[in-house]
């Protein structure tokens, strides 16, 4: 079996094994999940809403070695809220995924 190199991707072929369906399910799971958090990082309007939706982020992505939106999420969570650059790579990112 061939698996992408992607630390996500690797992820998701140790989750599911040679279940394909399986894979394809976890893998729209996540996004569903990474696609609600973006959301709620899109709309926070404080500090607090802002910090928690990416921690709650970079948790997700960490859960199956996103890097990139891991890295995405900390850099969210240290900047000030509503930062459309970062809103707007986080959302790149996620559609790559899917």
């Amino acid at each position: 079996m061939a698996y992408h190199t992607t630390g996500f991707e690797a992820a998701l072929a140790h989750a599911a094994g040679d279940d394909f369906a399986l894979r394809e399910d976890l893998k729209q799971a996540f996004v569903q999940s990474a696609s609600a958090h973006h959301d709620l990082l899109r709309r926070a309007r404080c500090d607090a809403n802002w910090a928690m939706a990416a921690e709650r982020l970079g948790k997700l992505a960490a859960s199956f070695h996103a890097t990139e939106l891991m890295d995405l999420a900390e850099e969210a969570r240290a900047g000030a809220p509503g930062e459309p650059t970062v809103i707007s790579r986080i959302e790149s990112v996620i559609a790559a995924l899917n």
